[in-house]
Formats: C-alpha cells, structure tokens, sequence
C-alpha cells in the first residue's frame, strides 16, 4: 500500500539547518517576490507570499534529490526525471499570508507540448529535445523555520476521502506528496515560515 505523502524527519543538526537556511538567504533574500500562481498568474486571494528561485545547481538541491529518491523507492514507484525548471522556490510567508487549497498538477495546469529547445529554459517542456511531455508527479517542502518562531501557517493537506491533516512543522522535515493532492498553507499570525518547495516532473501519465 503506498501513502499519499510521507516525510523525513531528517535529524539534521540544527547548525546544518542553519546553514542551510542562512546560504538560501544570502543569495537569494534580494530576489524575493510576490509569489505567482502556476502559469505566472498573480492572485494575491489565493496566494499570499514571497518567494526566491533557487537552481538546482545549488548544493541544496542534491541533498532535497537525495529524499525525492528515497521517498519514491519507498512509497511513490513514479517514473520521474528531475526537479521542474531546474529550480527551487524558496518562500517566505509572514503575518496575515497563506496559500488557499490548490493542488500542483491538476488537469488545468498540465504541461502542453512546447518545444523551447533549450534545457536552461526549462527541461518540463522541452518536448523538442525530450521527445515526451512532463508533468508534475511528486511535491516537496522542507521545513526551515523552527515551528516557534511563527503562529499558524500550517501546511494542510487533504487525503482522497476528504479528510485534513496537518504535515509536521519540525525544522529539517522533507515532506513529500503526490502532486495531484488538494493542500493549503494556512495563513500566519505571526512571524514568519520559511520553506524551500519544489514539484518532480516525469512523463505524462498513460
């Protein structure tokens, strides 16, 4: 029986988190914006947030790939071939911002065929080069706050019968789900949660 989300609690020790959290500041603190929607939509109703892209070049990404792959030998068994985009979002959420239910890979935001053929612009739609069509397969987030340092802000997800439930907020936590999963952020009282978050692209599904 496989789960519709599992996550890591990774036993980082808190000065690795904290270089972790710290390198994602440095370098991309002066890149954050308002968050969009997929489809580079800006709603501000629906999502409230600021976020930094963070290639996967970074050494981050590596040690998040690293649990993508352990999670889908676990549970998941997904074809999947990398991170979409090549890129990360590092995101910030403070007082009075949230994202509303939404799921990552619905049939509204599946990827059609566009052959940019260039891998820098993207390798989920690069039908040219890749022959086959991405689409959202697995979601991430790691826990960077520690779960003190703000009020609210839970990330909620819904299972298929409809029932909720909240993912750990323990600082170093990899939490991944099937991309297909109805899940909000709820919006913060106060201080601030910060979070790295992606989306595993693989072949459509057949």
């Amino acid at each position: 029986m496989a789960f519709q989300s599992v996550w890591y609690f990774s036993d980082l020790p808190e000065d690795v988190v904290d270089i972790i959290e710290r390198d994602l500041t440095e370098k991309f603190d002066s890149q954050m914006a308002d968050s969009k929607l997929h489809g580079d939509a800006l709603n501000k109703e629906k999502r409230n947030s600021k976020n930094a892209w963070v290639p996967t070049t970074n050494w981050v990404g590596g040690f998040v790939w690293h649990y993508i792959e352990r999670a889908n030998r676990e549970n998941f068994l997904y074809d999947l071939r990398n991170i979409d985009g090549e890129s990360m979002q590092f995101t910030k959420y403070g007082p009075g911002e949230f994202y509303g239910w939404h799921n990552d890979a619905g049939l509204a935001n599946q990827y059609k065929p566009v052959s940019v053929g260039n891998r820098a612009q993207g390798l989920a739609q690069d039908y040219l080069n890749e022959k086959v069509e991405m689409v959202r397969k697995l979601s991430f987030v790691v826990q960077l706050s520690d779960p003190d340092d703000y009020e609210g802000g839970n990330l909620q997800l819904l299972d298929e019968a409809g029932n909720s439930y909240i993912a750990p907020r323990q600082r170093g936590t990899v939490i991944l789900f099937d991309s297909r999963t109805q899940h909000r952020v709820q919006k913060v009282r106060t201080g601030v949660r910060k979070s790295l978050v992606g989306w595993t692209v693989g072949p459509r599904w057949k």
